[in-house]
């Protein structure tokens, strides 16, 4: 009996040590590459739509910077104007005032005065008119200059805001790539694909595309191996819309540096009409494009990743815009 209850206890002090050890080995199991790498699309397609929100925030602080300069540049004539106006106004009354003011005008009206009545009358409704209009223009150009200056003020206290909005992004986008690469890492065995030592693109050199679409196609065919950059346009490094923003304007056309943005600005068309140097746009405008042919694209993928080219079929479509 005393060995039986001894197997027993054993048996019991066994099971129990066992069903201890095995949840807490399940929970260090780490995850497979498959699954690894499934995370890591999911967290570039989140962060790629932060990223393009902030190259949206970026172009409308450019666009504001903009508008403030040419508010500017307009307010020094206008304050140079309205001190021209007070000192004419200013002018004319001390004119006033040292001629007797109304009382020469009156006279001029008496009989006997110096000059017919036709060329009194006119003399004063002259007078009047010139002081009236300096008097107004004084006004206007005062209203005006008040109000450009309100324009800018608000202005610059959105650019303001959009900057702080902005630095708060920023910090958001690198506290995302660093858990993103660390996926990477684990996965991969190291943050960022490595670029091609010796570039041979002499084996497949960009097709032969005419007017402004095939000095984008060239542009982008050149950009093939460099480094996803977010924020980024060229030359060392793209984000996905920095890539088609830079291969556009090298064929001197301007795009802003956010997709939707450029989904706005492009003409629509189907995929029947696609030709090299259209943009491919991806569901949710998070992504874009350039179509260089064969049902190929050129992009700058997510962040560890850099630019290739690859069938345009990589997620679901949103559209196809042209640059006119």
């Amino acid at each position: 009996m005393p060995s039986l209850r001894m197997l027993v206890r054993t048996l019991t002090v066994a099971g129990l040590t066992a069903a201890l050890i095995a949840p807490s080995t399940a929970a260090r199991a780490e995850p497979s590459v498959a699954e690894l790498t499934a995370r890591i699309e999911k967290s570039s397609t989140e962060l790629e739509q932060i990223v393009e929100s902030y190259n949206k925030l970026n172009e409308e602080i450019k666009a504001n910077k903009a508008t403030a300069a040419r508010l500017q540049a307009q307010i020094g004539p206008l304050e140079a104007q309205t001190a021209q106006s007070r000192a004419e106004v200013g002018a004319m009354a001390a004119t006033a005032y040292k001629t007797g003011g109304l009382r020469t005008a009156r006279a001029l009206l008496e009989p006997g005065g110096p000059a017919t009545l036709m060329d009194r009358l006119s003399t004063i409704d002259q007078l009047t008119r010139d002081r009236q209009e300096r008097i107004s223009g004084f006004t206007d150009n005062q209203r005006r200059l008040l109000d450009e200056k309100s324009r800018l003020d608000a202005t610059l206290a959105r650019e303001a805001a959009q900057a702080r909005a902005m630095g708060n992004t920023r910090r958001k986008i690198e506290r995302d790539l660093a858990r993103l690469y660390e996926m990477r890492r684990a996965a991969y065995g190291r943050e960022t694909e490595a670029p091609p030592t010796r570039p041979d693109r002499s084996a497949e050199p960009a097709p032969t595309v005419p007017g402004n679409a095939g000095a984008a196609v060239r542009y982008a065919y050149g950009a093939i191996g460099k480094p996803y950059a977010w924020g980024a346009d060229g030359p060392n490094g793209y984000d996905c819309s920095g890539l088609t923003s830079a291969a556009w304007r090298a064929a001197g056309k301007s795009l802003p540096h956010n997709t939707r943005m450029q989904w706005g600005k492009v003409a629509h068309i189907g995929r029947g009409d696609l030709r090299p140097g259209d943009l491919v746009f991806y569901s949710g405008l998070g992504h874009v494009a350039l179509y260089v042919g064969g049902g190929k694209i050129i992009d700058a993928p997510s962040a560890g990743r850099n630019v290739l080219k690859r069938d345009m079929n990589i997620m679901s479509i949103q559209g196809y815009g042209r640059v006119l």
